[in-house]
């Protein structure tokens, strides 16, 4: 039996710049980090020749081009696996709700059926084959921070080459400025879900025409290498500007990012002390991410009692295998 661990993730600027109909055009940045939030894979030899999958429904077939779920056949395919085995998926986080649970599950899903294979996987590696399979295999309207994220853990500037390579370069902090950085963040799950792909969808239409969302993702670009910057000199004090310039650029991508709910509950944060925030992932609903001091979170959590305030920290691990017991 095998069991990986994957962290999900939350960005802070940046965010869009990743997808191809930008890089490629002009190199995109995101600045992320993963959390303390996981979804599990666990893969396990089965008893006879079919496979098993267990997710949100239960597939039991004889070959893995018969299975529904798009990203467990290509994945079982790339491992080579065509038989006789059970996966099962555990997460702390509903799908649909910005946090990256997608590309995580890709990335822990191929962590664990290479270490069953007995193959040991690269951050690298797990990151470009499950932008591989997402993108390039299932086609998906998604963009490659995430998988990224979920592979490599902790806080991150990562960049989006226009030849398609990324690089992920570790924001080093000082441990209080890292200590404060975290406190001020203020979680809270607005009760929506939502399918990504359908804003996702309208978001690359949108910049592939290259005209207004195109620009306004330039300039995210800028506010993502301006918070790197600023985070890396230790200075906390424009991280709140930062976020909500780039909430205010992010809504204009798409207008299915935002809706009037999602606006007053923002605005009520900022009346109650947030200095900047944004809704995580493609948007329309899931979670809500305030950037105040400390001191101000359970005013605002007052202030927005239809919203759930979740707990998190910053995870400085990626996707790793936490059991492993030989075939």
């Amino acid at each position: 039996m095998i069991i990986s661990q994957t962290p999900l993730r939350i960005s802070f600027a940046g965010g869009g710049s990743d997808i191809p109909a930008f890089y490629k055009k002009s190199p995109g940045a995101v600045v992320s980090t993963a959390i303390n939030k996981y979804i599990y894979i666990t893969v396990n030899k089965k008893f006879d020749n079919q496979i098993r999958a267990s997710y949100t429904s239960t597939e039991t077939v004889s070959h893995p081009d018969e299975l529904k779920h798009e990203l467990i056949r290509e994945s079982l395919k790339l491992a080579g696996i065509y038989n006789g085995i059970e996966i099962t998926s555990i997460s702390d986080i509903p799908s649909g709700t910005g946090l990256g649970s997608s590309s995580t599950f890709t990335v822990g899903l191929i962590n664990a059926l290479n270490a069953y294979s007995g193959t040991y996987s690269s951050p690298r590696d797990l990151a470009e084959n499950a932008c591989n399979i997402e993108i390039i295999k299932c086609h998906k309207p998604i963009g490659k921070q995430d998988q990224y994220a979920s592979a490599y853990g902790g806080l991150n500037f990562i960049e989006f080459n226009t030849s398609g390579e990324v690089n992920v370069t570790p924001i080093i902090i000082k441990p209080n400025k890292f200590e404060t950085l975290e406190k001020n963040l203020l979680l809270m799950y607005t009760g929506i879900t939502r399918s990504a792909d359908t804003i996702l969808s309208d978001q690359n239409k949108n910049v592939s025409k290259g005209d207004a969302a195109f620009s306004d993702l330039k300039q995210m670009v800028e506010l993502a290498k301006e918070l790197n910057k600023s985070l890396s000199a230790g200075d906390l004090n424009k991280f709140g500007e930062i976020m909500d310039e780039n909430w205010n650029l992010k809504k204009k991508l798409t207008k299915q990012m935002s809706n009037p709910q999602i606006e007053r509950w923002y605005e009520l944060g900022k009346k109650n002390g947030a200095l900047g925030g944004k809704i995580l992932g493609a948007g329309g609903g899931g979670f809500l991410l305030f950037y105040a001091p400390a001191s101000k979170h359970s005013k605002i959590i007052d202030a927005l009692p239809k919203l759930a305030p979740t707990p998190f920290k910053f995870e400085s691990n990626g996707s790793r295998i936490v059991y492993y017991k030989p075939r």
